[in-house]
């Protein structure tokens, strides 16, 4: 049951995250959020597989050409993911924006499915529609008013992009000859390096004042990125060790954490179909970890 902890442990630190970029995100371009959130993770992963090798040796793993496609693709998922979910929090109120976000698990769930060889037992499909009904009525059931077409289509393009990039992740973990938790460690460098490249490329070609931006809110852009880092190597631990729908749909009780949040810190009204919203999540992460 390691992937439990490791999945809860990345909960809490993502909901945090998450709130961290909510705020930048009032003052600062989506490219900019987006950047703080990998913009110091790479040393942090160095030191993480350094620390995993002086404690339990093993050999410097191949990286054949399927790992570095892999590895290309969870990297532009990934930034994807966090660039719609920094688009929804200026769509909607952060807890919606979040909820939306999630609809992940479902997504995994019938991705690695037909593409990627999962094999979910009964448990674990009702489980995963429970969660997604779940995402369903915190996000307004659907019900006038509540969202805009243009929302539920960012919201699920951000969920599909956080299932994709979760997907090849596990993928490229299992093709490296080392054993885990040296091959999650891996996997997270490589992604790390190959993001924040991307990005700090492309943000001083196309949005340098973005950097300025960064310094001025250096001391929360760093929060964010050490946050994060810490979050992805739970995440990319838990994935890699099982399948990617059962991690998200259990990865669905940070809503409760994110509408503590909402509520306490970012003064947003918790409404009572929400209340319902997190009884489901509770019941699709019960069925979940029976599976």
């Amino acid at each position: 049951m390691s992937w439990v902890f490791f999945t809860l442990s990345a909960v809490v630190l993502q909901t945090f995250r998450n709130a961290l970029q909510s705020k930048l995100s009032a003052n600062m371009s989506t490219s900019g959020v987006t950047l703080a959130r990998f913009l110091f993770a790479p040393p942090i992963a160095l030191t993480y597989l350094v620390l995993l090798y002086t404690f339990s040796h093993q050999a410097i793993p191949e990286f054949p050409l399927k790992f570095v496609l892999l590895v290309l693709l969870a990297s532009v998922m990934q930034i994807s993911a966090t660039s719609l979910m920094v688009i929804l929090f200026k769509q909607k109120n952060f807890s919606v924006g979040a909820g939306l976000a999630k609809s992940e698990a479902l997504v995994a769930a019938v991705l690695g499915t037909i593409f990627f060889g999962s094999q979910l037992s009964a448990f674990g499909w009702v489980g995963i529609v429970v969660g997604a009904t779940a995402i369903f009525v915190l996000s307004g059931g659907g019900r006038k008013g509540q969202l805009s077409v243009k929302t539920v289509i960012i919201g699920l393009a951000c969920g599909t992009c956080f299932a994709l990039t979760s997907l090849f992740v596990r993928d490229a973990s299992h093709l490296l000859n080392v054993p885990f938790p040296h091959s999650a460690a891996w996997v997270l460098l490589w992604v790390l390096c190959i993001q924040t490249s991307l990005l700090v490329s492309y943000i001083a070609v196309k949005h340098k004042s973005t950097f300025v931006a960064l310094k001025n809110n250096a001391r929360m852009t760093l929060a964010t990125s050490i946050i994060s880092c810490f979050g992805t190597i739970c995440w990319f631990s838990a994935v890699s060790l099982h399948h990617v729908a059962y991690v998200k749909t259990l990865g669905q009780v940070e809503v409760l954490l994110t509408m503590l949040l909402a509520t306490f810190w970012l003064k947003n009204k918790v409404q009572k179909h929400e209340i319902i919203g997190l009884l489901l999540i509770a019941a699709a992460a019960v069925l979940v970890m029976w599976a």
